[in-house]
């Protein structure tokens, strides 16, 4: 039986189609290609002014997640490159991780000494067959020959992260230009994509495995063939993904090459680290809807609920410590009430214990309610971008309609406080309740969380993850992006 998704060991293919122009892809039948697409999204890249459109300075950038002026890839020539200090992802997460990868290629300078390569320094295995000739013939061969060996490799070998280089398309472009016969290899190189897909699909462990598929050009060509100038039909390069963080039909925001290696290390659960200096960053998802926690979220009320949780808890001759976090912090009152009680060895009926932490909380959220910095703005944002939000709390009821008050009920499409789904966090069933009531499947939706328990009740239902902790600490983890701040999902919206 198949794991959770979030339990399933995560996997990474990046397949590289080097110069498929973005216009004449879309009239080219490519099922596999199509059905990558339909599970997650295709969108353009323009490549950034100043990043030469060549094969050489756009595949660096896609595979290190740095721009030209770090990586000094300048050309098809790589000499003066600074790759040792700007690695492609394979070799960070093999020589960093220990990771198992993968590459197959037959472009030399991305795998051998070549004109100043290898752009891919140490993947733990790697294919190669360079070209007898520059002709497209004995391109198809090589891209044949390189995808039967990942075939192989993907069907019963175990790399966490691998890229497959198909070049016969740029080859096509530039003997013959953009005529039947390039739109004949882009079929081709569909193909053999779909061999990829069934190579990973057939696997004896897929089951048990979340896989992530990332589809890339690195840019277009010219009618006659040929780019490196900045024409649209040269400098439109497209990405195609789908996986366990990318819901189907998906809408992102303005992907750059960049982008690449930090989905891929996004993907593994692997947060990129600062000292790497990473240009790009995770695709982002635009989610269907947005489902806000409340307390410690976008109010700052979670400090108000410790502090009645504390005093609470000295009346019963108990002080609060760190101890106690996981059974306050994001939990329902009777769930804090319940474990004073158990603590304080029934020194009182637990009813009025949570009668006593209701009156509290609530006297102290109606004097002392205040929003964090940037929730007023984000609030407003969503709401002129259309994007419907709504509010899940542990919280009962008054306690909520208080906070509204300050937050505004027109800024929520629909709410949902404790005691009203079967099970309040960290159970499911009140973000299920909130996007069934948003007719939003829980796989488009971003949570926006401070805690674990509310972390957790977000993600076994299904939806992404953004986390904005307050008082307990919080790790990155797949379809999981941790946040210093809402300012951070305002810059994404904007």
């Amino acid at each position: 039986m198949a794991s959770g998704v979030r339990d399933r060991a995560r996997r990474v293919l990046v397949v590289g189609i080097d110069g498929v122009r973005l216009d004449t892809l879309r009239t080219v039948d490519t099922p596999h290609l199509d059905s990558v697409e339909a599970a997650g999204f295709l969108a353009p890249v323009e490549i950034r002014p100043g990043t030469p459109t060549m094969s050489g300075p756009c595949w660096a950038t896609i595979v290190t997640g740095v721009s030209v002026d770090k990586h000094a890839v300048w050309s098809n020539d790589f000499s003066g490159n600074r790759l040792t200090v700007f690695p492609d992802f394979t070799t960070r997460l093999t020589r960093g991780d220990g990771r198992r990868t993968y590459v197959a290629a037959g472009w030399q300078p991305l795998v051998t000494v070549a004109d100043g390569g290898p752009l891919f320094r140490e993947p733990s295995r790697l294919s190669h067959a360079a070209p007898a000739a520059e002709t497209c013939e004995d391109w198809e061969a090589v891209d044949e020959q390189m995808t039967a060996d990942a075939v192989r490799v993907l069907s019963d070998e175990d790399p966490e992260a691998s890229f497959v280089y198909l070049g016969a398309t740029d080859e096509t472009a530039h003997i013959l230009g953009c005529v039947p016969e390039y739109e004949r290899s882009i079929a081709r190189a569909d193909e053999r994509l779909g061999r990829l897909l069934a190579a990973v699909r057939g696997r004896a462990t897929y089951d048990d495995e979340a896989w992530t598929f990332i589809v890339v050009t690195d840019h277009g060509h010219r009618d006659e063939g040929g780019h490196g100038g900045r024409t649209d039909q040269e400098r439109t390069a497209w990405i195609a993904c789908s996986g366990p963080d990318v819901p189907a039909g998906a809408t992102v925001r303005e992907l750059r090459h960049e982008d690449v290696a930090a989905q891929v290390f996004a993907a593994l659960g692997r947060p990129a680290d600062s000292h790497w200096t990473l240009d790009g960053r995770p695709f982002t998802v635009v989610p269907q809807a947005v489902l806000f926690d409340m307390d410690g979220t976008l109010v700052d009320t979670e400090s108000l609920w410790w502090k009645t949780a504390e005093d609470v808890a000295g009346g019963l001759g108990h002080r609060l410590s760190d101890a106690d976090i996981p059974e306050v912090v994001g939990r329902a009152v009777e769930d804090t009430a319940a474990h004073l009680f158990r603590i304080s060895d029934a020194a009182r009926p637990l009813a009025e214990i949570t009668a006593d932490l209701d009156e509290r909380f609530l006297a102290a959220v109606e004097a002392d309610t205040v929003l964090l910095p940037g929730a007023r703005q984000l609030l407003d944002l969503l709401n002129g971008l259309g994007i419907p939000t709504a509010l899940v709390s542990a919280s009962p009821r008054p306690v909520v309609d208080a906070v509204l008050k300050v937050l505004g009920t027109e800024s929520f499409r629909t709410t949902v406080a404790a005691g009203e789904t079967p099970a309040t966090k960290p159970a499911p069933d009140p973000y299920l309740a909130a996007a069934r009531t948003l007719g939003v499947d829980p796989s488009g939706c971003l949570v926006v969380e401070d805690s674990p328990t509310g972390i957790a009740a977000g993600e076994a239902a299904g939806c992404l993850v953004a986390a904005v902790p307050s008082f307990v600490p919080v790790q990155a983890a797949p379809g999981r992006r941790v946040l210093t701040g809402l300012g951070e999902l305002l810059r994404d919206f904007r």
